[in-house]
Parts: structure tokens; sequence; C-alpha cells
């Protein structure tokens, strides 16, 4: 299996499909996931032409289950160093959820030299947590309760959470999908417990404000507004507003997991958004 290691030993693996001559889509999967939760975009945007990469994340997936380095600043030099092994260029970044604050961070911290558009996926910036110069955002309470109930037992919350707000079938009529929840379970299962506890705190507090103002690159922003995992209302609506070059596309009842269960819609978006 591919891998690179970085500059403190941990290994990265990471997936490389495609035409390696067609344009780079690098995606950053979410909590506590890895890269196989963007295969459906990646298997369609590789039969289009492009060259498709993805990563696991430190303590995620199949890289090193390492006990340091979980937060957006080693997330985004991590990235880099990837970047650079593979020496990407002119590249469209995507990210869902927490690694929509992983693209955000990068380009916050390592320009955009190499990337020429980015794609925000139901993303957690500009800043999920209540604070004082945040007051939509949500009570710290909030994500206490998700460290407890990881404590007190890993397995049965991560079948909650995919069981409900995650794929949005805890709504009324919702069709529910068995293998989603599983596929997210052994996702979830797989990862460190460090680094999925750690997460909760960086995917939560990290404020990615300036981060955004200094993306001097087209950036499409896709939420759904049914998201009950990453409110619409304190993320995405102000994400747009901070973006120099923000697009925000509304997905009307959509959940959370966009990239599951609105797969064809956001396939077709990332393939328009490459192409203009």
């Amino acid at each position: 299996m591919p891998y690179v290691t970085t500059k403190d030993g941990t290994e990265i693996y990471y997936k490389d499909w495609g035409d390696k001559k067609g344009p780079v889509v690098l995606f950053s999967h979410g909590w506590p996931l890895n890269s196989d939760n963007w295969e459906n975009q990646m298997f369609f945007l590789a039969n289009h032409g492009c060259r498709v990469v993805a990563h696991d994340r430190r303590g995620h997936g199949r890289s090193s289950p390492a006990w340091d380095g979980h937060d957006m600043d080693t997330w985004s030099d991590d990235l880099l160093t990837l970047v650079e092994h593979l020496d990407l260029k002119d590249m469209v970044m995507v990210g869902h959820s927490t690694g929509g604050g992983e693209v955000a961070r990068f380009i916050g911290r390592h320009g955009t030299s190499r990337v020429s558009k980015a794609v925000l996926v139901s993303a957690v910036p500009p800043i999920m947590i209540k604070t004082d110069t945040n007051p939509e955002g949500l009570p710290k309470e909030v994500f206490d309760g998700f460290r407890e109930a990881m404590t007190k037992d890993r397995a049965q919350f991560f079948l909650d959470v995919p069981s409900g707000p995650f794929f949005g079938f805890n709504r009324p009529n919702a069709e529910t999908s068995q293998g989603l929840i599983w596929s997210w379970w052994q996702q979830g299962m797989v990862a460190s417990f460090k680094a999925a506890y750690e997460s909760i705190k960086v995917f939560s507090e990290t404020d990615f404000r300036e981060d955004l103002k200094k993306a001097n690159i087209p950036v499409l922003v896709l939420h759904g507004d049914d998201d009950q995992v990453v409110p619409i209302g304190a993320s995405a609506h102000n994400t747009v507003k901070l973006l120099p070059k923000g697009t925000l596309k509304v997905y009307p009842g959509a959940p959370h997991a966009l990239p599951n269960i609105c797969a064809g819609q956001v396939n077709q978006d990332l393939l328009e958004f490459l192409r203009s």
C-alpha cells in the first residue's frame, strides 16, 4: 500500500487513482472516517479523466496510530508532505466536515501556490463552538457530551451517530441504509481512540476565520439546510461571507452526509466546478 512518511515519522496512507496527467483533485475526509468515505466521488471523477488523491489522516484508517499531532496545523503539514511527495500542482482541494477545516487551514498555513480551487462540503468553518465572538455556535456542552459518550462506550456511540443525525436517518420517513451505518461504524472504529477523541476538540474549537480570508481562489461551499451536525446558519452562511471568492450552494432538506446521501448531485457539482 502507498504511504508517505512525515517529519515526525508518522506514516500516512493515500490513494492515487485515475489519469496521472489529468486535473488533480485532492480529498480530505471527515471525523472519524478515512479516505474510503470519498470513494464514490473518487471513482466518478477518475472515470471523467481526473487524477484523484485522498489520504487517511494520522490516527485514522490505515495511517499510523500516532499518539501526538492531533491538531489542524499538524494535519495541514501532513497533507503538505503528501502534496510535495506526489508533486501535486494546480489542484482542487475538497474537504468534508472536519476535512473542510483541514482544507481551510492548509490554504491559510501553506498558501495557494499549488491550489487552483477548493470545495468545502458540510464543513466545520468558520468555527463551531459558541464564543463571545461566535454567538451562533454550539455550546461546549454539546462536544463534552460527545467525549463523554465516546469514553463510556465508543462502539455504541459510533452506531448512534450514523443511525441518527449524521445521515439524517432520525428524520420522519427517512430511507435508512444499514450499509452506510455499518460503513461509518467500521471506519470510525479503526481510528485510534486518542485520535478520534482529541479530534472532537479540534473540529469544534479551531477558528478558521483568518484562514478563509486568505483563500484567494474560487471556493465552492456545499451544505444541506437540514445538517444536524454542522448547522448551516453558523457554518456555511458565515463562511461564504469571509471568502474573497466564495459561492454557496444549498441542498434543500439534505443532511450532513452530502457525499453519501446526495452522492450523485455532489459528483456533478464537483465536475462542473472543476471544469468551470
